[in-house]
């Protein structure tokens, strides 16, 4: 039975994210509705639509918050004093994260199937601050680039990373006899950013 509220709608709301986090993280995105979250925290359904609009609102939120997650372990990566090894680095702890927190890490790609409306700005700029480093360095390895080629240097390198790390945590690069995910990645960052540095000395 939902319990009378205890909390302030701040701390429901909390309530809400973290159970919600923990049902993606253990049982995955499609485990995540709103009566499993309710039961999870002791609150009636309707106490959650009073911190959240809908249940687009909350799924956009959790991703939010893993977005912030993933910001802050690219942010960790080690720095190095060549500008490419430190672009490594960075693809390197994607690929931990991801494989660390999978659940939370795919549900960024899912899509809402009660979709309303356009992306949140605040959300935007969460998913656009995961670049703000790969961008600078990219700056760094070709200075007379501009900032447009930069920006989507940086986006086709990190979709490619991207890419194989989806493929290798849904089992698909098992079928042709990959095991080991990481020797791949590194060859993809440095074969791209050996052609991006070329190109801009032609």
């Amino acid at each position: 039975m939902a319990r009378r509220s205890q909390h302030s709608q701040e701390e429901i709301r909390e309530m809400v994210l973290k159970a919600a986090e923990t049902i993606v993280e253990e049982d995955g995105f499609p485990a995540l509705k709103v009566r499993k979250i309710a039961l999870e925290i002791g609150y009636t359904v309707g106490s959650i639509y009073m911190v959240f609009a809908n249940m687009a609102d909350l799924i956009m939120h959790v991703k939010g918050r893993t977005l912030d997650d993933l910001a802050l372990r690219l942010d960790q990566a080690p720095d190095d004093d060549s500008v490419e090894q430190c672009i490594v680095e960075l693809a390197k702890a994607y690929l931990l994260f991801a494989s660390q927190n999978y659940n939370r890490w795919s549900m960024i790609f899912e899509q809402c199937q009660r979709d309303e409306g356009e992306i949140p700005d605040w959300y935007r700029e969460k998913a656009n601050l995961m670049f703000v480093r790969i961008e600078s360095l990219f700056r760094q390895l070709a200075p007379g680039r501009s900032e447009e080629q930069t920006r989507l240097a940086a986006r086709a390198l990190w979709s490619g990373v991207h890419g194989v790390c989806m493929l290798s945590l849904t089992g698909k690069l098992d079928l042709v006899g990959v095991s080991n995910i990481e020797p791949i990645v590194i060859l993809l960052v440095e074969n791209f950013l050996n052609g991006w540095v070329r190109s801009a000395q032609q």
